[in-house]
């Protein structure tokens, strides 16, 4: 028991520090995608499987979930500017220069098929989101579908994330292997595409 008492002051103190510094990574990474978000969220889900309470991982999925929404809604709206203005904008100069010209007419076709479906697999698929963003810009799409349509794309992005996170902490006893686990997991994934289109690029040569 004295043990426990222990403890909970620490499992207090990370949640306190841990949920908001998760919240405003992941809104930033969203915002300026510079910050690997994905090894922010299966990481932290490793140490809320390691945690005592079960609402830890419910939290996780809702920051993640949440934060990822916001800093999508902040760029779109930051990008919409840059199209109404005539003199252009920086943020929309700095989206435009993340995507490749083929992987923005992809998602533009896309985006004239199935705009919802297109949203969440840009948001699952590695280097996807800024070019469906981008082809939605360009398209003219309100701020408000694009939000209907971002909800569940960050959703299931954040509850996949989640899940490599679990499954990195379940094959370790050990909090630091299991976000060692996911961190590789996670790079490998993200780094699985872009190997796979230099490999055909290669043997297309």
């Amino acid at each position: 028991m004295i043990e426990v008492l222990r403890q909970l002051p620490t499992e207090a103190t990370q949640q306190a520090v841990g949920y908001p510094s998760l919240f405003l990574l992941v809104a930033l990474g969203s915002l300026v995608p510079v910050v690997p978000t994905g090894v922010l969220v299966s990481s932290a889900a490793v140490v809320a499987f390691h945690q005592t309470s079960p609402i830890a991982l419910l939290v996780v999925f809702a920051v993640a979930s949440g934060a990822a929404f916001l800093g999508d809604i902040c760029l779109y709206w930051l990008g919409k500017r840059g199209v109404r203005s005539k003199n252009g904008s920086k943020w929309l100069e700095a989206i435009t220069s993340r995507a490749a010209p083929e992987r923005l007419a992809q998602a533009r076709r896309k985006l004239d098929e199935q705009s919802g479906t297109v949203l969440v697999l840009s948001r699952l698929i590695p280097a996807g989101r800024i070019p469906v963003m981008l082809a939605c810009l360009l398209a003219r799409m309100p701020l408000r579908r694009f939000a209907r349509g971002d909800v569940p794309a960050c959703l299931a992005w954040a509850a996949t994330y989640q899940l490599i996170g679990l499954l990195g902490g379940s094959l370790f006893p050990e909090p630091w292997e299991g976000v060692l686990a996911a961190v590789v997991l996670t790079l490998l994934i993200s780094g699985a595409p872009a190997l796979w289109r230099r490999l055909r690029t290669r043997m297309a040569d």
